[in-house]
């Protein structure tokens, strides 16, 4: 029988409980080894507790310390992008792989159905934004088919779906998404905007991308959009889109001072409608955006531990 990659999760909220879930129920490759908190009064750690795995309310040095660290391979950080920074020092000396679901961006962006081949032994892998992870896919869908002046995302969340790490980080969001954009879906420039929605009953989450483009087949650009969501749908199953990729003349005077120097010529505005439901594995069904946060984690996480396994065979 192979060996699967112990996981420790660093972060007991609700984005790493999910995690946790996840792995429990549907990872091949990957074994729940440790969840990390802070608060030993969290659902996170009474959860993982009854669910067998080690635990501690001491943070990364807590886990450091659990013998069970002997059978962690891969350690995925759920907390603040401030906290990662300091994780991420903490267990350098120790050499295991880090997937950091916060803005720190401290590693390589990774987009699994874009880029995750790229990256597959960067020892720290940050996962961008919730935002990212659902619009980048899409960028770079078309920027495979056309050059890409420039790519504007609107994130919209449910307020509920919003919690303390997600709010103290919105200047991390935009900031690391909007370099993403660029980085990673290969647009020139590129920009990010989340809202906090507080309807009642929750909405779930919706993604606007919009993208400059000049001269393209619209039928490649169509084709290359939905083979992308087809393959983020894969490890992501509640994303899809809402309705046709529309393609809109634009006047490139109105749009002139949005595109960086040297940009081609451009007429026409790209713009893609998504929506991601949850799995609701502990999350409602509304958090999308904690979903697709996990959901492509465990997918980097799984290819890390094939990967791995691939090489001692």
């Amino acid at each position: 029988m192979t060996k699967q990659a112990g996981v420790a999760i660093v972060g007991s909220g609700n984005i790493g409980t999910d995690l946790m879930i996840k792995i429990r129920r549907h990872a091949e490759n990957l074994s729940m080894v440790a969840m990390v908190g802070i608060d030993p009064n969290s659902d996170g750690l009474a959860r993982a507790a009854r669910l067998g795995v080690a635990t501690t309310a001491e943070g990364v040095a807590g886990l450091i310390e659990l013998p069970e660290f002997a059978d962690v391979d891969i350690v995925c950080d759920a907390t603040s992008a401030s906290a990662h920074i300091a994780n991420a020092e903490l267990l350098a000396p120790y050499g295991r792989r880090l997937i950091d679901l916060t803005p720190a961006a401290i590693g390589p962006f990774v987009i699994p159905a874009v880029n995750f081949a790229e990256h597959l032994d960067a020892p720290n892998i940050n996962m961008v934004t919730c935002g990212g992870q659902a619009t980048i896919p899409i960028v770079a869908a078309v920027s495979r088919v056309v050059e890409v002046p420039y790519a504007e995302i609107v994130v919209s969340v449910s307020s509920r779906s919003a919690g303390p790490g997600t709010r103290a980080n919105i200047d991390e969001f935009t900031e690391t998404t909007a370099h993403a954009i660029e980085a990673v879906g290969g647009a020139r420039r590129g920009k990010a905007i989340i809202i906090l929605n507080p309807a009642e009953p929750p909405l779930i989450m919706r993604d606007t991308v919009f993208a400059l483009i000049g001269g393209a087949d619209q039928d490649a650009v169509r084709r290359s959009i939905e083979e992308m969501v087809a393959d983020v749908a894969e490890y992501v199953p509640g994303y899809r889109l809402v309705q046709q990729v529309q393609f809109t003349p634009v006047d490139p005077d109105e749009v002139a001072t949005l595109l960086p120097e040297g940009s081609g010529p451009v007429d026409t505005k790209v713009s893609v409608f998504l929506e991601v439901e949850g799995a609701a594995h502990y999350l409602p069904a509304y958090a999308g955006n904690l979903d697709i946060m996990t959901s492509a984690a465990m997918r980097v996480a799984e290819g890390i531990a094939a990967g791995a396994t691939a090489v001692a065979l």
